[in-house]
């Protein structure tokens, strides 16, 4: 059965500064710039193109993977920016890279249930913050980024039709920021152990452990949801590395039917499927009506995958 919701507005944030790694580009917070500058410029940009005041969300949601503080929330902190002197409620979903599927996996459940009726989604990481100049494979990888959603429920048969995650442990320690949280926190950091405070991936074993998981995954969803990838018009999945064009075709995916912009933006972690999906509903490349597939890993191993109409 359908979930209705359906998404008004959206707008996305890059900073200032970008960068080339040969003929890849990356986009990295400047030194006067916080991830919340961009999540301020995101959400008001949204706003703008849902036409709406933010008196009008009833729901905020911070669908990312790197907390801001220890505490509060993203969420409460992204409020205080964008909603201060209100009591709209404020709340963190946190899958890694596919916060922002989660996310909107349940504000379906709420708009759909009744219980809140706009609901801003905000996804963006500030992944220069933790990565290790000396592991090369990371450093050239990711953007930092925000992209923000309004969604609202509706009486249209649109929304989410089908929608999964999955989680593969043995993939929890490939990657991973070990330090500055409750098992290691900051003030234990030592010239011997700062590099457990650094980003640290493990790619290929990354790379294998997908290739294995993902195309049970992807052929047991299309069953589960009884559709058929010739029914999808068209897949936003996460940008994780250059590796996209290697694992789609694992995945049966034809190059026609999916959008690849790692080379434009690399990895923006959570941002990665919103800021693409918004990209592409404000290029035209998705229309009323289409049948759009969202999926991606994330750290944990998680995958997520769903099938949204929109």
């Amino acid at each position: 059965m359908i979930r209705k919701i359906k998404i008004i507005g959206c707008a996305n944030a890059l900073p200032n500064n970008k960068i080339k790694f040969g003929n890849q580009t990356r986009y990295r917070l400047s030194e006067n710039q916080t991830i919340l500058d961009l999540a301020e410029k995101a959400v008001q940009n949204a706003l703008l193109d849902a036409e709406l005041k933010i008196s009008d969300i009833d729901c905020i949601i911070a669908g990312m993977a790197t907390p801001l503080q220890a505490i509060p929330c993203n969420a409460a902190l992204i409020h205080e920016r964008v909603a201060f002197g209100t009591d709209i409620p404020a709340m963190d979903i946190n899958t890694s890279c596919t916060s922002f599927i989660s996310a909107l996996d349940i504000a379906a459940y709420m708009t759909d249930s009744g219980k809140y009726h706009r609901i801003l989604i905000v996804s963006g990481d500030t992944a220069s913050a933790a990565l290790n100049p000396d592991q090369r494979e990371s450093f050239e990888l990711f953007s930092d980024a925000v992209s923000a959603f309004i969604v609202s429920s509706c009486t249209e048969e649109k929304g989410v039709l089908f929608s999964t995650q999955k989680t593969w442990s043995e993939g929890a320690h490939d990657t991973e920021i070990r330090g500055g949280c409750g098992l290691m926190p900051s003030f234990m950091m030592t010239e011997e152990n700062k590099t457990d405070y650094y980003f640290d991936m493990k790619g290929l074993r990354v790379l294998r452990l997908s290739a294995w998981r993902l195309p049970a995954f992807m052929r047991e969803s299309l069953e589960r949801a009884e559709i058929t990838l010739d029914e999808i018009d068209i897949v936003i999945p996460h940008q994780a590395s250059k590796a996209l064009s290697f694992m789609m075709p694992k995945l049966k995916i034809p190059k026609e039917k999916y959008i690849d912009h790692v080379s434009e933006y690399g990895n923006m972690i959570s941002a990665s499927v919103p800021f693409i999906l918004c990209n592409a509903i404000h290029k035209k490349h998705i229309r009323q009506s289409n049948t759009i597939m969202l999926i991606g890993t994330a750290a944990g191993l998680t995958a997520n995958l769903m099938i949204l109409k929109v």
